[in-house]
């Protein structure tokens, strides 16, 4: 972090005063427009997102497929009938079953099946394909000129598996056949020989986000999945399966970011595969957040968790809702993450009482250390998820203030969900050249690890209650960042 004078080029922290005014104003009449329609209980208030998913009812069951799922005809090249070998080809088969009743009804002509299916394990077999060997290949892949959909039955569909549940590798395979719709709409979905990889795979993520949403919706011979913790194995499958950060966009193989990959999922979820197809190189510039790291970020996004960054961080939060009109909460290590005969939501607790955060600052430390993505590859655990994780918690009860000052519902599911929404809007602010603090790459995704964790306060409510699904919550910090905080009170009280 450098601090005083003029900031070093690409430092994550610049210590001067940011142009925020615009923000600010955004950020306050978004507050301004709160309203208090949600209950007062802790239970689901009636505005939309806090009762429903996408339209669809909240569901609580196992995921996976249905007891009385047929068996798949398909020919597999090399399947062994182990139970990774069967959730896989059942994924294709139901797949292949959506886009043959979707490609005619949204794009004219008939889906074709694929030619070809290969299963291997990377830790045994050297099968050639024509994209190659797939010895000690840990992935899955679609290969155009074979119209070859194939996958590593060893490694990764197993691990996906035991950490996410059955529907994992769904995901993984209806975004490879999603590949192969591009090819097969060609100019309907704007592919080209030297269509950049980011667009093909944002538009893969988001037809498997269409499939998703069929299966949602019971139309599946084979796969159901609830849109509570269903969806949030779902979510938590992308976010492992996310770039490094620092990644370019424009990079060759280019996946996206953990936030630019789960926003591409929940469009198709939500609106279907035209507006997936519809997804271009323009569009996807516009909005995608995965670049390399700014140069002078030696510290690759992650700083030390002190007074010092959190005198910064309370800065950056008074100037971007500085309009709102209302006094920002102090934050304050008094009470060690807790409010004396109020709130108890350690390590962060907004407490009404006096107006105060109440942080502690070791457990936030703990919090804050680097995001290890080849721990969470090897053994689903990273130590820390990095330092945004930590002042995104601090923000939401920040955020909990300012809400209370303008005289929004701080005590139930919209107010939670509210709450995310802004937090996502002050990231934004973030960005602006000048800002107090710098997103950096990677940040959102650490705001993502800790939004889809069972203990985070960023869609919490006062008393740290949140709602069930991941998915709603991701949505609510997605709308925050993407479309500025008016859409937070619209949305959700």
């Amino acid at each position: 972090m450098i601090q005083g004078g003029a900031p070093h080029e690409g430092a994550r922290f610049s210590f001067k005063r940011p142009a925020l005014i615009a923000v600010a104003t955004v950020l306050a009449l978004g507050l301004s427009a709160c309203s208090d329609k949600g209950s007062s209980t802790g239970q689901q208030g009636s505005q939309p997102g806090a009762g429903d998913i996408a339209g669809l009812p909240v569901t609580h069951f196992e995921s996976g497929l249905k007891p009385n799922a047929p068996k798949p005809d398909l020919q597999v090249r090399n399947e062994d009938g182990s139970e990774d070998d069967q959730l896989a080809i059942a994924a294709i088969a139901d797949s292949q079953a959506y886009w043959t009743e979707v490609m005619p009804r949204d794009f004219g002509q008939p889906y074709e099946p694929l030619k070809s299916l290969l299963s291997y394990s990377a830790k045994t077999d050297d099968e050639e394909t024509e994209c190659g060997s797939v010895k000690k290949l840990v992935n899955a892949f679609y290969c155009p000129p074979g119209d070859l959909v194939a996958w590593d039955r060893g490694v990764l569909l197993p691990m996906l598996r035991e950490r996410f549940g059955k529907m994992a590798g769904a995901v993984v395979l209806s975004h490879e056949l999603g590949h192969a719709v591009q090819y097969r709409l060609a100019e309907k979905a704007g592919i080209k020989k030297n269509t950049p990889s980011i667009v093909k795979e944002q538009q893969a993520d988001c037809f498997a986000g269409g499939y998703f949403r069929w299966v949602a919706e019971d139309k599946s011979k084979y796969y159901r999945v609830s849109t509570s913790e269903g969806l949030n194995q779902v979510m938590a499958s992308l976010f492992l399966i996310r770039d490094q950060a620092g990644t370019s966009a424009t990079k060759q193989g280019a996946h996206g970011t953990a936030f630019d990959r789960t926003y591409a999922f929940q469009v198709g979820f939500e609106k279907g595969p035209k507006e997936c197809a519809a997804m271009n190189e323009e569009n996807i510039k516009a909005r995608i957040t995965e670049r390399p790291f700014d140069k002078g970020d030696k510290g690759k996004g992650d700083e030390k968790l002190d007074a010092e960054i959190i005198g910064i961080l309370k800065k950056s939060l008074d100037e971007a809702f500085k309009g709102a009109g209302v006094p920002g909460p102090e934050i304050t290590e008094d009470g060690n993450g807790s409010c004396p005969g109020g709130p108890s939501t350690p390590p962060a607790s907004y407490c009404p009482s006096n107006n105060t955060v109440s942080i502690d600052m070791a457990k936030l430390r703990e919090l804050a250390q680097p995001v290890d993505q080849q721990a969470e590859w090897e053994s689903g655990h990273s130590e820390g998820k990095g330092d945004f994780a930590a002042f995104s918690e601090i923000a939401s009860r920040y955020a909990m203030g300012i809400q209370k000052g303008v005289g929004a519902s701080i005590d139930n599911a919209n107010a939670g969900l509210r709450t995310a929404c802004l937090v996502g809007a002050w990231a934004k602010a973030s960005t602006v050249p000048g800002a107090t603090l710098r997103l950096s790459a990677g940040d959102l995704d650490e705001a993502i690890s800790d939004l889809l964790s069972p203990e985070s306060l960023v869609s919490a409510d006062v008393n740290g209650k949140r709602v069930d699904n991941g998915f709603e919550r991701l949505e609510a910090l997605r709308k925050g960042y993407l479309e500025n905080s008016s859409v937070c009170s619209q949305q959700y009280g």
